[in-house]
């Protein structure tokens, strides 16, 4: 047991015969990984790399909500967890560290994304700065293996989306930005409004909007913002909408959707 404050917000993920999943609640942070079918301990990691200040009490405490991430790295399988004041790289089938970055952030919420050689994260609350950092390093990266970072327009809770060369993010105010996803040059950034906790989502050749209004936005991808439509939903709705087989299935706080064509 461990004290999660609002509610446990990440999902466990499966590897081989593990069920791993991130444990950082304001009392004690770690990373486990259970036997999936005995639900027996395979190992438990302690984090390492919070600030001495969030453990002494001196700043907001080292509570997380981010599910892990599983990468191929050079034939094997790294797996990346984002947690208070720092991005972990895990040998999943023991715990061990690879390497690790560090930040200044807690309550962390939005899942790492990887692609082009990077892994884009952000810092959390309450000021966050997003992050590209290079995914072949070892030890203390947190120097040698940042590609660029952002520090306008971050998101809190919405994850990032990859598509192609370029990276889409939402903020929770509202303020979209793609950015190319090797430098980090900005294409354009547009404010379409509405608050935010849902993440861009990418089906068909469009990107879809949520915001927690039930109002969602769909543009066009690419280095120009083009808005294609607008559709509005009763209720508040902070859940990522879902895209299977053609079908949209999206969640407010009082009903469940399917709509398709």
């Amino acid at each position: 047991k461990f004290d999660h404050v609002h509610g446990p917000g990440g999902s466990p993920v499966i590897f081989e015969n593990l069920l791993i999943f991130n444990g950082d609640g304001a009392d004690q942070q770690f990373v486990v990984a259970l036997n999936k079918l005995t639900g027996d301990i395979a190992w438990k990691k302690k984090r390492e790399h919070i600030s001495e200040a969030r453990l002494t009490g001196q700043a907001n405490v080292p509570m997380a909500y981010t599910t892990p991430l599983l990468v191929p790295m050079n034939g094997d399988v790294h797996l990346l967890s984002a947690g208070a004041d720092s991005l972990v790289s895990y040998n999943p089938r023991t715990g061990d560290e690879h390497w690790w970055f560090r930040y200044d952030g807690y309550s962390n919420v939005p899942r790492p994304v990887v692609g082009k050689g990077l892994v884009f994260i952000t810092s959390g609350y309450d000021r966050p700065e997003f992050y590209a950092v290079r995914i072949d390093g070892e030890g203390d990266v947190t120097e040698s293996h940042l590609a660029w970072n952002m520090k306008k327009a971050a998101p809190l809770n919405p994850s990032p989306l990859l598509i192609g060369d370029e990276l889409y993010l939402v903020n929770d105010g509202g303020i979209v930005t793609c950015v190319d996803a090797v430098s980090g040059d900005q294409h354009w950034q547009q404010r379409i409004g509405g608050n935010f906790t849902a993440s861009p989502t990418y089906a068909d050749g469009r990107i879809y909007l949520l915001d927690e209004g039930g109002k969602t936005t769909v543009i066009a991808p690419g280095k120009t913002f083009e808005k294609l439509a607008t559709n509005e939903l009763d209720g508040r709705t902070l859940a990522t909408p879902a895209f299977v087989d053609g079908t949209i299935f999206l969640r407010t706080e009082g009903h469940l959707y399917r709509i398709e064509k």
